[in-house]
């Protein structure tokens, strides 16, 4: 088996310093992303989530070894080319792992870690969760099925991970636009992370925009519209065993309590974030759409009075 490194352990360092200079930046820019609380419980959840790594990475190994040596259609070699291609792979799994961890509540139940911040800054990034390495591997089985090494997978899965630590961050307003043209920004993350009905659910990339492009789930940052932080309904909690659960026991409960159908408790499970078996519940795309028609009846109000 090829050995490479475990990159995030080797970046904690920069992490921690590069949150200082934003830290300094962020102040002399007069900008108030940072608060104590919230950014000690960022910091707690992410090494929660390295922690509990030690035993996740076990499972996923064993999964990705299991379906690369009984069920690969081909062996790919590690060689050059073969990481341009599963750059591409990769990032494209996590576009739809992403995805799905919005329009999933099972998924969005671990995945929830991540927005529960209504703060945008560095040690947003390490605000993960501690229950969603466990199965969220599930989208990455392909890999090793079409021939990726397993090591190789898991070194791409943190040169991803390692990306996507410096787009958490109010400092930088926008890239070259060629840069954001292609690759995932801080302006298409704060948009990720709004609660704003038009932010909802959009820009899922990891390191390439392009798949939000392509597939209809790009939205730029507008100058008119601020990115509010957080959820929908926020959770209100710096303590990490809340934020790491909070959300699995609301879904349980919605689950496993009240009069409803074995299909309806299984679909709690499966719908979006929202949905509710009797049809009182909003998903994403209804607060969207009440947002756009309560927009153009004011503009449509404004028009009449002059």
């Amino acid at each position: 088996m090829p050995e490479f490194p475990n990159i995030i352990l080797f970046a904690i360092p920069f992490f921690i310093l590069a949150m200082l200079l934003e830290l300094y930046v962020t102040t002399k820019q007069q900008i108030k992303t940072y608060e104590t609380k919230d950014a000690f419980s960022s910091i707690a959840m992410g090494l929660g989530n390295v922690f509990l790594g030690f035993l996740s990475k076990a499972i996923v190994l064993l999964a990705l070894f299991w379906v690369y040596n009984n069920f690969r259609f081909f062996t790919i070699p590690i060689t050059w080319w073969s990481f341009i291609l599963i750059f591409f792979a990769d990032d494209f799994s996590y576009y739809w792992f992403h995805r799905i961890s919005h329009e999933s509540r099972l998924f969005w139940a671990s995945h929830v870690v991540h927005h529960s911040s209504q703060k945008y800054n560095l040690s947003t990034a390490l605000r993960q969760t501690w229950s969603g390495g466990f199965y969220s591997f599930v989208f990455w089985l392909w890999m090793p099925l079409l021939g990726f090494h397993p090591a190789m997978i898991l070194l791409q899965m943190s040169i991803s991970l390692l990306y996507q630590f410096w787009i958490h961050t109010e400092a930088i307003d926008k890239m070259p636009k060629w840069f954001e043209a292609v690759f995932n920004t801080p302006s298409h993350h704060r948009v990720h992370h709004g609660s704003n009905p038009l932010y909802l659910d959009r820009n899922h990339a990891g390191i390439l925009i392009i798949w939000d492009k392509l597939f209809g789930t790009f939205q730029p940052e507008l100058k008119n519209e601020k990115v509010i932080y957080g959820l929908v309904k926020n959770i209100d909690t710096y303590n990490p065993i809340k934020i790491a659960f909070l959300e699995w026991g609301n879904m349980f409960k919605d689950v496993f309590i009240g009069k409803k159908s074995i299909k309806n408790r299984f679909l709690y499970f499966i719908k979006p974030p929202g949905w509710t078996h009797d049809g009182t519940g909003k998903l994403s795309d209804d607060l969207r759409r009440e947002w756009l028609e309560t927009g153009f009846q004011s503009e449509s109000s404004t028009e009449k009075k002059f």
